[in-house]
């Protein structure tokens, strides 16, 4: 895998500011090795999971540690899959394949513990 950027949602008009009532918008980065099962597997899991709970709301980037290692030493990357919510605020790191949808819900702050 390389490096990309995926952004969904249409363009605003010029000028016009988000409607009041709009969702914040989730800035995801997900870390992965190559294209491993475990690393397109997480990718899988946590696209599907946006398309459903974040649609049109969403940035999600992907990076290969193996071809850009100094992004991952800065964002202090120790294991693969990582993925990264930079925003909404709080940062959050959630580590494995994602595959365990309640508990990356829960991480991301899209359900609250009962």
């Amino acid at each position: 895998m390389t490096k990309r950027k995926d952004e969904t949602g249409g363009t605003p008009e010029p000028g016009a500011g988000p409607p009041a009532d709009a969702p914040e918008r989730y800035v995801l980065r997900l870390y992965v090795t190559g294209m491993t099962p475990r690393s397109t597997q997480a990718f899988a899991a946590i696209k599907a999971l946006c398309e459903e709970h974040l649609q049109g709301c969403y940035d999600l980037e992907v990076i290969d540690i193996y071809q850009h290692p100094q992004l991952a030493k800065d964002e202090q990357i120790i294991a693969v899959p990582t993925l990264v919510k930079k925003l909404p605020t709080p940062l959050r790191r959630l580590i494995g394949d994602l595959s365990d949808t309640e508990k990356v819900l829960l991480g991301l702050d899209l359900r609250r513990k009962t």
